[in-house]
């Protein structure tokens, strides 16, 4: 697909600004065919400058055009489409050059589907995909190929999943959701009671589901498992990275928006516009905030109140410099002890 300029500019609500040395009307017909880099971009290009350590390529940059910030103009020698918020107009140019193919079309003919299911229009489903028993599929749904869709599953309007997904029984998943490859939704919670004295534990079933709710995406190779005895919920305009862990009775809040390899332990409430970080780890059975940053690798063991920013991922550093550190943390007790020896001291004196 292509788009002229002067298409693109009222497309993204920017000003399209055009150097002196250039015919503005002749600009404004510029077909675009593609995004790139500053530093990469050429003939046909567009180009975005959303963070200012870079703004240095712009002097050399040989796209057609740039999105830039007002206070960037100055510096840009090619055609500027202009705008506050730089990065959001990249994001929507790259909805409308998107080339991603369809995750199926039409209903293939290796498709096992139960005779009760409800298919609305323009359902499509991939090859050797099974759909069992009591399903609902709404207008516009798309499945991939290799998907197992479990007994009484209800999936929302356009909503779409890659292939080899694995959607377990009675999970709803609301509309214009999108989940990425090889996720699985609805697996059993990790509950089981111990069996005193041989070492082995008793499956306690999971009779619990996963609702999802509307304009939910969620990231390949994730694992959201299904309640105890409630459900499992990923609320409305959330977003979950690859290879996350989600545990039983989890709530995960309206716009709350998670990286990869992050885990939330069973029975946590994570509040709305929260974001988590890389391998951020919550504990379980805690309640966290709205409106609460955690950055990467920070583990949360205990309730969070109010919203703000907490760490507590450890930096990398120099091998002999985190053992003199660790030999350090090691003797803290020991120090405490010393300290409080002296406290008294001080006082009775």
């Amino acid at each position: 697909m292509t788009f002229s300029l002067a298409v693109i500019a009222q497309r993204l609500d920017a000003k399209l600004v055009v150097p002196s040395t250039l015919d503005a009307s002749e600009t404004e017909n510029d077909q675009i065919t593609s995004l790139a880099t500053l530093a990469n971009a050429g003939e046909g290009n567009i180009a975005f400058l959303a963070n200012s350590k870079y703004q240095n390529q712009l002097a050399d940059t040989k796209a057609s055009a740039v999105i830039i910030a007002p206070e960037a103009l100055s510096a840009c020698q090619v055609p500027a489409l202009v705008m506050d918020n730089p990065y959001m107009g990249y994001a929507i140019l790259a909805n409308l050059l998107d080339s991603t193919p369809k995750v199926a079309n039409g209903i293939h003919k290796s498709a096992v589907i139960a005779d009760d299911v409800v298919l609305g229009d323009n359902v499509s489903i991939g090859a050797n995909t099974v759909i069992e028993s009591g399903v609902h599929l709404a207008d516009n749904v798309s499945i991939g190929a290799g998907c197992f869709i479990g007994q009484g599953v209800k999936i929302g309007e356009s909503t779409a999943l890659w292939a080899n997904n694995t959607v377990y029984h009675q999970v709803e998943i609301g509309h214009h959701c999108l989940i990425q490859a090889n996720t699985v939704i609805g697996s059993d919670g990790f509950g089981y009671a111990p069996v005193k004295g041989d070492y082995k534990w008793h499956k306690i079933p999971q009779l619990g589901s996963v609702i999802i709710g509307n304009h939910v995406e969620i990231g390949a190779s994730t694992t959201i498992d299904r309640g105890a005895l409630e459900n499992t919920e990923i609320r409305d305009g959330a977003i979950l990275d690859n290879q996350i862990q989600i545990a039983h009775n989890v709530i995960i809040g309206e716009n709350t928006a998670m990286a990869a390899c992050s885990v939330v332990a069973g029975s946590t409430v994570v509040g709305k516009n929260c974001t988590l970080a890389g391998l951020v780890g919550v504990n379980g059975h805690i309640n966290i905030a709205d409106n609460c940053i955690f950055t990467g690798m920070a583990m949360v063991t205990k309730d969070v109140t109010q919203a703000g920013v907490y760490s507590s991922g450890m930096p990398a550093a120099p091998n002999k410099e985190w053992n003199k550190t660790n030999a350090r943390v090691k003797r803290l007790d020991s120090l405490t002890k010393r300290v409080k020896e002296l406290e008294k001291l001080l006082a009775n004196n």
